[in-house]
Formats: structure tokens, C-alpha cells, sequence
């Protein structure tokens, strides 16, 4: 397996990875919304044997700091629980850091997440549309955020998931 940058000839072989990995559209097509509005910031893609089996987005959040937001993650379901999903995140999260990043903002299970260190603790200060124990932060360049309050917001595509 290897995780890379995507690239534009990727870009339906994603859209076919979130489909079947959510078994619906909504996920696929928040990607399309986020690359078209501008708002994706990269993609990365899990390769086994010349195939795409894996997906992972971050893109642009308004926060008190430079952050990210981490989502969709997908992994066809023939690959699951084979640590494809947590290498696409771990190298995720590199990226964000080296490129100087400051957080990392994710909505999802606590149980999976909090192994790459996202905490909904931290971020129970944020004013969201999606505060609450499923959404979480990770520090970046450091251990705390440089603030752990204030008002967070999505790019505008993760409104149409309701």
C-alpha cells in the first residue's frame, strides 16, 4: 500500500471509493462541492496494486487559528480494518503540520479518533453547528491550541449533508 497527493486523473476513482464506502452520494459529491468552491485544501489517496481503495480530504475551516477539516475518510469495504484508513490519516495529519497548520477539526466516532490524538474536549469550547461529544480537535505544532474557544464553520459544501 502506498498513500499519495491525488491527483486529477484520481478524481473518479474517489468519487467510486465514496460512494461505495458510505453507499450513497452525499459523501462523493461534498468532495466535488469542496475541490469546486475551492475549499480543499489536499487529498490524499490510498494505493494497493495500482488501485484506488482509499480517500481522505482536508479543507478549509474559518477558526481563532489556521485549521483543517478533516473529512470525508473512506475505505472500500474489502479494505477495511486493514489500516489503510489510520495511514491516510496519520499521513493527513503530517501534512497539516509540516505545512504549518495549527489544528485539525474532525466529526466522527471518539473511539476512532482518539487514537490520532483528536479530543472532543478540546474542543467543547467552540461555538458549531456540530458541537457536541462527536466533534474533536487535534492540536498542531505543539500540545494546545493557541486558543480553545471561539466560533468554528465548515466551508459552506458540509451544510447540503444536513
Amino acid at each position: 500500500m502506498i498513500v499519495r497527493s491525488e491527483t486529477h486523473e484520481d478524481i473518479a476513482a474517489i468519487h467510486v471509493v465514496e460512494e461505495v464506502a458510505f453507499g450513497q452520494s452525499a459523501e462523493a459529491q461534498l468532495v466535488d462541492d469542496l475541490r469546486v468552491a475551492g475549499d480543499a485544501i489536499f487529498s490524499l489517496v490510498a494505493v494497493d496494486d495500482g488501485t484506488i481503495v482509499g480517500h481522505v480530504l482536508f479543507s478549509r475551516m474559518k477558526a481563532p487559528f489556521p485549521a483543517l477539516a478533516l473529512a470525508p475518510v473512506a475505505v472500500l469495504p474489502e479494505y477495511r480494518r486493514k489500516g489503510f484508513a489510520s495511514r491516510l490519516i496519520r499521513q493527513g495529519i503530517a501534512h497539516s503540520e509540516a505545512a504549518g497548520w495549527r489544528g485539525i477539526f474532525v466529526l466522527g466516532d471518539p473511539a476512532f479518533y482518539r487514537r490520532f490524538g483528536l479530543d472532543a474536549g478540546k474542543a467543547s469550547g467552540f461555538i458549531s453547528p456540530y458541537a457536541g461529544p462527536h466533534l474533536m480537535v487535534l492540536p498542531l505544532g505543539g500540545n494546545e491550541l493557541l486558543t480553545d474557544t471561539g466560533v468554528i464553520e465548515h466551508a459552506p459544501a458540509f451544510a447540503k449533508l444536513g
